[in-house]
């Protein structure tokens, strides 16, 4: 067997709802297309690798195996094992088959998209092994577990971040790491913040620099008449001894005067020889060279934290240690200390790892100890001199007991700085008392200050410390996110987009909008193309500008990658219809109509569906949200029902699109005005308005902005490109539309019908990568629609062989009509020339182009 093509989703998506990330694999199982009980001993050898599939959790899986599953259902399995024995649990699964013989899309959840693709490429090795070997080996196992164990590492945020997320996450606040310097956001467009750990876009940058400046936090907080340790800042060794005296002598402190993170600290200083080992050490960890000289003050290290000028909580932090037993020497303690499973390297673990370093054997020698010393059952045994959770020191919650004074003292100090949250290094022997009574001081202010002590002590209560930040970022009563608009169909998406967008423009806000044109912020252009996927809804998402955002997704974006946001205010289904049907396994109409359903299932206020589509309609049962329809049958019985069970709809009558909301009746424009209607004569396009508006109208527009959107909209070519653009040229007109299926073309139809004068002619194409019976269709529809048909092809035809597309959209002609005037000419811009001089005056020439610049240039 071997993987054809892997896939990563990163949103809602057709697979689930619910389950965000997803990895796909097209499986080909090939000559291993048998059922396990057909495999001789594989049963035995996937329990000798996995022995806890013995367990009740995994009895109803173990019991198929032995009856007989295929391949696809252990490579399912086996993926999300290796993940959850790799630290990153996940349970969310499920195969089917393809259109392909012999090959199955296997579907598992993720947490870090690597580590999920890895998981597959490991879960058909093991498995190739199982069958061909019999037996996968230990070490084998242990090589996987440990590189996903190291993509775990590289991929996770840290303590403090995660902690945010996590809390950001449970109130229901979006967030994506931005490609930049680890930077978090949390919400979205304008009313998005970020983060960088604990730091945050309201941090102050100049109280930022204070706090780096040990020196001039001294100096603000003694003139404020905090206590504060008394010293002094020396360039120089010669400057030492000077500066001992000044301060009374020993024992002292030595750090560097840009330092963090307790590096180039040495605390209770005794000795001269002590001291100048300190200063040289203190002296390389600065980057300015300089060096705080203060005198040492007795205690315990206590970390206040404040959060908006009020102490959320306090941690006692214990330096890194080793408890003697009697029996083991001190490099032996520290390797059965690190065994600790809670112990990871930096920051990834609720505790970190002691090293023995120059620091840790000088600390030792002060206490009488050689690393091949052998303490005394229960002698602690401290290794560094700084009580930093970084170099692998231990914190205990004392926020119940911090005595009051010592918090007005905290929440003024971390507000003198001018610090959001700020991190408040005390030393003191008790914190229940108050510092002027026991000779306490601050000794340092820290921006950015790391939140795991308070969140995972090792004794006392954890303390939710993200939930005030949370709160400060977002106060209750604000919105993290703007109001988004998502809109899908098989026809009509770009157009009913921009014209919703261009709605929401008359309330005077920053709108953002995705098309199949581009991507646009305002009425400019952030990026042109075909952007209706993930990539260009966090373009829309991440820019701090936005206001509104109004997104088109479309079927292919959400089958190769999920909808780009978790949810959204209204979700729009415009119609479903018979087109890119036999692509990425969707091979029918209703499973097309599943794929669009996925936008109306994440709607959190609205879906607003088309009463007029059996299909779209039938996805009301499936939403969370309420529902809304808009109709162009006045008498729809679908809205009839809804309306008088108090719903809202909107709905074509007597020439007007109209509001039903219970028993009223709210007229919003006559569609004569509209031209986006070409005078009320395009029904489709009145469809279109008529979800638009609605979608508007949920959201609080107006009805006066609503109408004038709707009178303003124009269907140019700069406005609408390729979507009913009707171009007076010379004496007869020309009808531009990007039409490529049965609806699109049935829904021109009736408007070409409808031409009063002249002769119809039809410049015809479609993309290759449709069904045969699917160019066939659009040729008896076009000749239902013309008198004269040209039947070109693209350049780009999509992998079919040039001329088939042609040759079938003929046949479908002949079969409508067998004598209809139609002629191919394959090159797009010679049918055109061809079809223009044919033209009589008053004619309508309707061209389906590949590229409308290329048909404009042409009339230039």
């Amino acid at each position: 067997m071997k993987i054809l093509k892997t896939q990563t989703l990163c949103g809602p998506n057709y697979w689930s709802i619910d389950h965000h990330h997803l990895i796909i694999i097209h499986l080909d199982l090939e000559k291993d297309n048998r059922y396990t009980h057909e495999i001789p001993d594989f049963y035995e050898g996937l329990l000798e690798i996995f022995p806890h599939f013995n367990q009740s959790k995994y009895q109803d899986f173990m019991t198929n195996v032995k009856t007989g599953i295929l391949m696809s259902d252990i490579v399912l399995q086996v993926a999300l094992e290796l993940q959850t024995l790799a630290g990153m649990p996940v349970e969310f699964g499920c195969t089917r088959p393809s259109a392909q013989t012999e090959v199955y899309r296997v579907i598992f959840q993720y947490k870090i998209a690597e580590a999920g693709r890895y998981a597959a490429r490991a879960a058909v090795r093991l498995c190739h092994r199982l069958i061909d070997d019999g037996y996968y080996r230990k070490t084998e196992l242990q090589h996987d577990l440990q590189d996903l164990q190291e993509i775990f590492l590289d991929a996770q945020l840290g303590p403090t971040t995660e902690a945010i997320v996590r809390e950001a996450e449970s109130r229901g606040i979006p967030w994506r790491e931005l490609p930049a310097r680890h930077v978090i956001q949390l919400g979205y467009g304008k009313h998005q913040r970020r983060i960088q750990a604990s730091q945050t876009d309201g941090s102050n940058i100049l109280a930022i620099e204070f706090a780096c400046d040990k020196e001039g936090t001294k100096t603000l907080l003694d003139a404020a008449r905090l206590p504060v340790p008394k010293g002094t800042v020396i360039n120089s060794l010669d400057d030492l001894e000077n500066a001992i005296d000044e301060i009374g002598g020993f024992p002292i402190v030595l750090k560097p005067l840009d330092g963090n993170h307790g590096r180039g600290i040495t605390l209770d200083i005794q000795t001269w020889h002590e001291a100048e080992n300190a200063y040289q050490m203190a002296k390389n960890e600065s980057k300015i060279g300089s060096v705080i000289v203060e005198r040492y003050y007795k205690g315990n290290d206590y970390r206040v934290l404040v959060v908006q000028g009020k102490v959320v909580a306090v941690a006692q932090r214990v330096p890194a240690h080793v408890i003697g037993n009697g029996r083991s020497t001190l490099v032996e303690l520290v390797e059965d200390t690190n065994r600790d499973p809670r112990r990871g390297m930096g920051h990834e673990n609720m505790l970190t790892r002691i090293e023995i370093d120059r620091q840790s054997i000088d600390i030792l020698d002060q206490q009488g100890y050689r690393l091949e010393s052998i303490p005394k059952s229960g002698q602690i045994c401290y290794l560094k001199a700084t009580a930093n959770l970084s170099t692998g020191g231990i914190a205990i919650d004392r926020t119940d007991e911090i005595h009051p004074e010592n918090i007005w003292i905290a929440e003024r100090a971390a507000q003198i700085i001018g610090l959001d949250i700020a991190g408040i290094d005390i030393t003191a022997p008790d914190i229940s008392r108050p510092l002027r009574e026991v000779d306490g001081v601050i000794v340092e202010v820290n921006a950015a200050p790391g939140l795991r002590m308070h969140i995972q002590p090792n004794e006392g209560k954890p303390r939710n410390v993200a939930a005030p930040i949370v709160d400060m970022l977002f106060p209750p009563g604000t919105s993290a996110q703007i109001p988004i608009t998502a809109i899908t169909g098989t026809n009509g998406k770009t157009t009913t987009t921009r014209l919703t967008a261009h709605i929401f423009k008359q309330t005077q806000k920053v709108v953002g909008y995705t098309t199949t044109d581009g991507t646009y912020i305002g009425d400019f252009l952030a990026e042109a193309g075909d952007n209706t996927g993930p990539a260009s809804a966090a373009l829309i998402l991440n820019d701090p500008t936005v206001e509104i955002a109004v997104l088109e997704a479309a079927r292919g974006g959400i089958l190769r990658s999920g909808l780009g946001f978790n949810r959204c205010d209204v979700g729009v289904v415009l119609n479903v219809s018979e087109d890119h049907l036999g692509l990425q396994d969707i091979n029918t109409v209703e499973e097309m109509a599943d794929v669009k359903s996925v936008v109306a299932k994440v709607a959190h206020k609205y879906a607003v569906l088309n009463a007029d589509d059996p299909l779209v309609a039938a996805m009301a049962s499936q939403v969370k949200a309420k529902v809304a329809y808009f109709s162009l049958q006045a008498d729809n019985p679908i809205v009839n029902e809804h309306v008088a069970q108090g719903g809202v709809a909107a709905i074509y009558e007597s020439g007007y699109l109209s509001f039903l909301k219970g028993e009223q009746m709210i007229r919003v424009e006559q569609m004569a005005n509209v031209p986006l209607t070409l005078r009320g004569l395009a029904p489709f396009m009145i469809a279109n308005a008529l979800a638009a508006s609605l979608a508007a109208y949920l959201q609080g527009v107006t009805i006066a902005e609503i109408s004038q959107g709707l009178r303003t909209f124009e269907m140019s070519v700069e406005q609408t490109p390729g979507r009913m653009n009707l171009i007076p040229y010379q004496s007869f007109h020309i009808l531009l539309d990007y039409a490529h299926n049965r609806a699109s073309f049935q829904a021109i139809l009736e408007f070409v019908r409808n031409w009063p004068d002249g002769k119809r002619i039809g410049v015809v194409g479609a993309p290759g990568d449709r069904r045969q019976e699917d160019f066939i269709e659009l040729g008896r529809l076009a000749a239902q629609m013309f008198e004269r048909i040209i039947i070109k092809e693209d350049e780009d035809n999509r992998g079919c062989p040039r001329g088939d597309v042609a040759k079938y959209i003929q046949i479908g002609v002949k079969k409508e009509n067998p004598d209809f005037d139609c002629e191919i000419i394959l090159q797009e811009t010679a049918a055109l020339e061809t079809a223009f001089k044919e033209a009589s005056p008053g004619s309508l020439v309707v061209i389906f182009p590949e590229s409308v610049k290329r048909v404009l240039a042409l009339l230039q």
